[in-house]
This record gives structure tokens, C-alpha cells and sequence, in this order.
């Protein structure tokens, strides 16, 4: 777990988790996740926050639902198609999806995954999807399937999978 500082991060639900590393001396990742929720829009305003993005390898940063916003302000997504949430929720005016594509300097989709180099997932829900393409992606999709199975996911990977025109594995 990355945050801003190392230390314990309070979740705009009150949640406490542990970041082990701040953005500063964190070490070198496979894969780095940028999750979204309400507090978006400051993470994408932090300027720390979008430089440690944009030292990053693309094909080595992902993010879901509004994780792509703060990708999208860190310029990671510049020349990319990418997704996020389609829908604006609670005191949200305009979608995500939307305003991701408000610059013109993203192309999105309202797909479950898009894969430009950097990979973005929709909605919340759609990180399990998200999760396994990367997984897929990286260590093939004999490993996707198999996580899949072993979380209980294998018939909705499937559906989902089938749904692109992808092999089901």
C-alpha cells in the first residue's frame, strides 16, 4: 500500500488502512493500482501524487473506477483510450466518464476494461474484472482463470470475458 505519506490513511468512510510506503520512497512496482472514491478529486490535484504517476512505467500503472481521473491529471492517460464510472453519484453533477473526456486529450470507452498501454477499469465493481485482466495480462490467463475459480468469480469472468469476445480460458 502507497499513499501520500506512510502511515495510517482514514478513507472518506471512515476506514483506516496502513500504507507502507509514501509516494517518496516507495519501491519499485509490478503494477501500481490507483483506486478512485470520493477523495478523488483531491488526490488529483496533488501535485506529488501526479508526479509519482508520471514517473512510472504506463504499462505498469492501472486504476479503477475514478482512479482514472487522477490519471487522467497526472496526464498518464494523454493520447489513450481509457474507462472509469459511467454515472454520476451522490453530489457528482457530471459523469466520470464525462468529465474524463472533457480535455479531448483522453478517449474513452464505456467498457468494463480498456487496455491503451495503461489499464483502466470501470465502476467499483468492475476492479475483480479489472484485477484479472492484469493478472492475465502479466502471468497469462491459465492464471487469470484460475484466480477467477478460486474466489468464486469463474462464471462472471466468463460471462464478462464471453460479453468482449474474449476466450473464456
Amino acid at each position: 500500500m502507497i499513499a501520500r505519506q506512510a502511515g495510517p490513511v482514514r478513507l472518506s468512510g471512515g476506514l483506516i488502512v496502513q500504507a507502507d510506503h509514501a509516494i517518496d520512497t516507495a519501491p519499485a512496482c509490478d503494477v501500481v493500482i490507483v483506486c478512485g472514491g470520493p477523495g478523488w478529486p483531491d488526490a488529483a490535484a496533488d501535485k506529488a501524487v501526479l508526479a509519482y504517476l508520471r514517473r512510472s512505467r504506463p504499462e505498469g500503472v492501472a486504476s479503477v473506477c475514478t482512479g482514472a481521473l487522477i490519471l487522467g491529471a497526472a496526464g498518464v492517460l494523454d493520447g489513450r483510450l481509457a474507462t472509469t464510472r459511467r454515472h454520476a453519484v451522490g453530489m457528482e453533477t457530471v459523469a466520470p466518464l464525462e468529465l474524463l473526456g472533457r480535455s479531448g486529450a483522453v478517449q474513452t470507452t464505456a467498457a468494463q476494461v480498456a487496455d491503451a498501454g495503461v489499464v483502466t477499469g470501470g465502476g467499483v465493481s468492475l476492479a475483480i474484472d479489472a484485477t484479472l485482466y492484469l493478472l492475465g495480462r502479466i502471468y497469462g490467463d491459465d492464471v487469470a482463470a484460475e484466480v477467477a475459480m478460486l474466489i468464486e468469480y469463474d462464471r462472471a469472468y466468463a460471462a464478462n470475458r464471453a460479453a468482449l469476445g474474449l476466450a473464456t480460458g
